[in-house]
């Protein structure tokens, strides 16, 4: 049996549902094909669960703290972890529902809860139908990856995915991963009351990140009795009577950390291995990203790939400006790219760090002539009246065009400041507009004109 649609989606990830959306506005009918969960990760397993979890860490520290503020809570702060999975759970639940009711309602568009594997460059085969169509776009997702560690198959291991689905609390997590993942989950579950180790093989966390965040991000995580274990060169797994050793070759420290549960957070790769992109001649890349041109296009006339997969962006606000790109090309007669992206991402612990455009060591790898602001949150009033100062805001500006090359704000509130600096870089604005401004007291916000007007050669 074979149906023709005017455009086929396959994923009802963060681009597949709004592009489903303008499409059908259009007029077009369209094919929506999910095999598993509607809203992808961000949904299910990624942004919402976490963030909810984030929340409830938070208010547990707050609580903790109460001295500190002038409230008596009095007696142990006491943990109901079901009642906290089960807060996540309903946060997942409601958005993945009203992503798929959201889809089933759609006039033109007709959804398929299957597997979905290419059959020809217009042929999509889903369950006993082949679907056809001239237009084809792949927003399948990612997963996470699981390296050859030795033992790793002796053991049981979590991922991000399975983390959700925690029935107790973990006397000891050790989390292999000293990135963005694992550090989120790290400082969630040490205010649970988890004891945690988070190991590393580089020589700092969060590489990609300036030395001096790195080591402040360490500050704050050590300051709440994380362990951390770095140049771990030859990580490897047994079991063990308490649950999983963990065997580490580090410059100080016991040659082994044993944990009852572990957390791998080591990365992750696209879920296209079993879509038959073989059989419509697409492109893929030595880790299985489909590689795609600056609109999105694949090597294949009429297939487009948005979000994980096509390794342009490993979030959810650049799988969602993917969706926004195609859909100005086809529908706008708006030749919008990837390349006019700006990198900005957050790190949610606490305090999060906000970030956009350029470390300081890619600035200077570029070798422009930098001008360079840097203020401790202990001078940000708003931080000091919530009593959480720690952290820092820098921002680089190259020296001749004035305009900003990158900023980071750890700190309260800092991802939500940073972006008032990236819409200036958006803007390609020197640094005299934000600098010039005058912003509402008290906020975190109002000490950035400061760091503009502090700038210096470095």
């Amino acid at each position: 049996m074979s149906r023709k649609f005017d455009a086929i989606i396959i994923g009802a990830g963060q681009a597949g549902p709004s592009l489903a959306g303008r499409l059908t506005a259009a007029g077009m009918t369209v094919a929506m094909i999910e095999r598993k969960l509607f809203g992808g990760t961000c949904v299910n397993t990624g942004c919402m669960p976490t963030k909810a979890m984030v929340a409830s860490a938070y208010a547990i520290h707050l609580a903790r703290r109460g001295a500190d503020y002038g409230v008596s809570i009095g007696g142990e702060i006491a943990i109901d972890f079901p009642k906290m999975m089960a807060r996540k759970a309903k946060v997942t639940l409601d958005s993945r529902t009203g992503v798929e009711r959201w889809l089933q309602g759609m006039a033109g568009c007709t959804v398929f809860k299957d597997h979905a594997r290419f059959e020809s460059p217009t042929e999509v085969r889903v369950g006993d139908e082949i679907l056809t169509s001239e237009r084809i776009f792949i927003n399948c997702g990612g997963r996470a990856s699981a390296p050859d560690f030795p033992g790793i198959d002796e053991v049981d291991y979590l991922n991000n995915s399975s983390m959700m689905d925690l029935a107790e609390l973990p006397r000891h997590l050790v989390i292999v991963g000293g990135s963005y993942i694992g550090l989120e989950f790290g400082q969630i579950f040490r205010r649970f009351g988890s004891e945690v180790t988070i190991i590393e093989k580089a020589p700092r966390l969060v590489g990609r990140e300036d030395e001096d965040v790195s080591d402040a991000i360490r500050n704050i995580l050590e300051d709440e009795g994380i362990a951390l274990r770095l140049n771990a060169e030859c990580i490897r797994f047994s079991r063990h009577p308490e649950g999983v050793a963990v065997g580490v070759d580090c410059t100080a420290g016991a040659p082994e950390v044993v944990g009852s549960h572990v957390l791998l957070a080591v990365g992750r790769r696209p879920n296209t291995d079993d879509l038959g992109l073989d059989k419509a001649g697409i492109e893929v890349d030595a880790r299985g990203y489909i590689v795609v041109d600056d609109q999105l296009q694949t090597n294949v006339k009429g297939i487009w790939a948005m979000g994980d997969c096509n390794g342009r962006g490993a979030f959810t606000h650049t799988a969602y400006n993917d969706f926004e790109i195609v859909a100005a090309n086809l529908l706008d007669n708006d030749p919008r790219r990837v390349s006019d992206r700006i990198p900005t991402y957050g790190l949610f612990i606490d305090p999060p760090l906000g970030r956009a455009g350029m470390t300081e060591t890619e600035a200077r790898k570029s070798g422009r002539k930098l001008l360079i602001g840097t203020r401790p949150m202990t001078r940000v009033g708003r931080a000091v009246e919530k009593g959480e100062t720690k952290g820092f805001m820098k921002v680089i500006v190259d020296a001749d065009t004035k305009e900003i090359l990158g900023a980071s704000i750890l700190g309260t509130g800092g991802d939500e400041a940073v972006q008032s600096i990236l819409d200036v870089m958006y803007a390609k604005a020197p640094y005299t507009t934000i600098e010039r401004a005058v912003h509402i007291h008290p906020t975190v916000t109002e000490l950035i004109p400061t760091v503009m007007g502090s700038l210096a050669p470095a």
